[in-house]
């Protein structure tokens, strides 16, 4: 007896009529209007036009912003607001994006990272900002990114790959999920991983990017607490000169060589203390212990300490020749004068964070540079990092719990992919949400609390 499918099937129609999809979206789009980051980057661009443009350059850009955080990865992915004009409006053309961005190089792009910077701090100014009061960490790393077809300046990885190999840093938010991405430097694939100049270059464009409250001051014994994070990529001399200079205190990985193997085993039993865990409670198997006396750091910033991490291995790892004693070490460098080694060693791992923020970065427009030029792909990782500070400002601003901390595949799911309807009226619009969606009642009050922040005046 074959089973019936009547009750599995449904008819369908086309005749629904003011059904919109991803009317979440519409959140990020009218947050990048609040911040005035379409009025500052418009400013950026409108010189480059003889005439009045139909679609002024900043929307562009922010659309394109906007749908890298909705999910999109290539600029034909603009559809996604183009075709849904009752919601969205006049969205430019695929063609029009792309001479927009074209119109970006170096001197242009210098000038959207300052418009990012102060759509930053209008966010931060109505309630997007972390709490200042506590240390504020800034996370360096680099990433690969493939590219499938040859590019402008794409070239062989270390990992023997084809693309590029930009520098990142990230602004450390545990109360989010991905983090603020401060700032990020497009380089050939072949870019050296611990190029001192380039971690300088991300270094000012990181401090520019942060509103004025919250930069460091040197020398200022009241201001902000800045401290920076890298893995052994970034232990240079050059780069911890230029952290002291700027006031930000280090926490850098630091290479376990022939000199701190020889110190590690000159250290006694009694000097290794038990680690923490990330909730405070000592690690079973895992200890830390300083090192700075049984190392010449003449070349090092004054005051700069080793401290060493040592633990056993999981049943199955693999030890490498820098593990002694079937111990596996790591080791950084640190100018903090004080506090207990496991709170400062548990501190310098919390830079493991800034894999998630990459790898959530690659997922919001970060994994494919989509165009040959090279100057052009530039603006495109500067939209990707707009994309990802959007995302973190909504999140921080407009919604509380769960939904402040998911990360960007889920908050899509949940907030920006939302169906509704949109029904025009004589008094206005109505954004109509189905109410048997499980977040329907968390993206309506999204949308109140960002129309009632305290906006600062443009």
């Amino acid at each position: 007896m074959k089973p019936s499918l009547g009750k599995a099937r449904f008819k369908v129609s086309a005749d629904g009529k003011g059904v919109v999809s991803h009317a979440g979206t519409a959140l990020l789009r009218e947050l990048a209007a609040q911040t005035g980051l379409v009025k500052e980057w418009n400013a950026a661009l409108i010189d480059t036009y003889r005439l009045p443009p139909l679609h002024a350059p900043g929307q562009v850009l922010v659309d394109l912003a906007v749908t890298i955080a909705d999910g999109g990865d290539a600029l034909r992915h603009l559809r996604t607001l183009r075709d849904q004009p009752r919601l969205f409006g006049l969205v430019a053309s695929d063609p029009t994006a792309w001479r927009v961005v074209d119109k970006v190089d170096a001197a242009r792009l210098e000038a959207l990272r300052a418009a990012r910077a102060t759509a930053r701090e209008r966010a931060w100014a109505a309630g997007a900002g972390p709490d200042l009061t506590e240390e504020t960490w800034l996370h360096f790393d680099a990433t690969l990114l493939t590219a499938h077809s040859d590019k402008e300046n794409a070239a062989p990885t270390w990992k023997k790959g084809f693309g590029f190999h930009p520098l990142l840093c990230y602004l450390d938010r545990p109360d989010v999920s991905g983090g603020e991405a401060l700032a990020g430097l497009l380089r050939p694939g072949n870019a050296g991983s611990n190029t001192a100049a380039d971690h300088v270059k991300v270094l000012d464009l990181a401090i520019a990017a942060l509103p004025a409250n919250a930069r460091p001051r040197p020398g200022a014994v009241d201001g902000p607490k800045v401290m920076a994070s890298a893995d052994s990529a970034g232990a240079t001399h050059v780069f911890a000169a230029a952290l002291r200079q700027q006031g930000i205190g280090f926490s850098l990985g630091f290479a376990v060589d022939e000199n701190l193997q020889q110190a590690i085993l000159a250290t006694p039993e009694h000097a290794w203390t038990e680690a923490y865990n990330a909730d405070g409670q000592p690690r079973r198997g895992a200890w830390v212990a300083e090192l700075t006396d049984l190392l010449n750091l003449d070349n090092w910033p004054t005051g700069s300490r080793v401290i060493v991490r040592r633990e056993r291995p999981h049943p199955g790892a693999q030890l490498t020749f820098t593990d002694i004693d079937g111990h596996r070490f790591t080791a950084f460098l640190t100018d903090t004068p004080d506090g207990q080694l496991p709170d400062l060693e548990m501190e310098h791992r919390g830079h493991a964070r800034v894999e998630d923020r990459i790898r959530t970065g690659k997922d919001t427009g970060m994994r494919n540079l989509p165009f040959h030029a090279y100057t052009a792909n530039a603006c495109w990782l500067e939209l990707a990092l707009a994309a990802a500070d959007l995302l973190t400002w909504s999140q921080a601003l407009c919604f509380t719990g769960t939904l402040a901390r998911t990360e960007p595949a889920t908050y899509r799911y949940q907030i920006l992919h939302v169906a509704a309807v949109l029904v025009r009226t004589a008094r206005g619009r109505y954004l109509r949400l189905d109410t048997d969606w499980p977040w329907a009642h968390q993206l309506t009050t999204a949308f109140q609390r960002l129309r009632a922040a305290p906006w600062p005046a443009t």
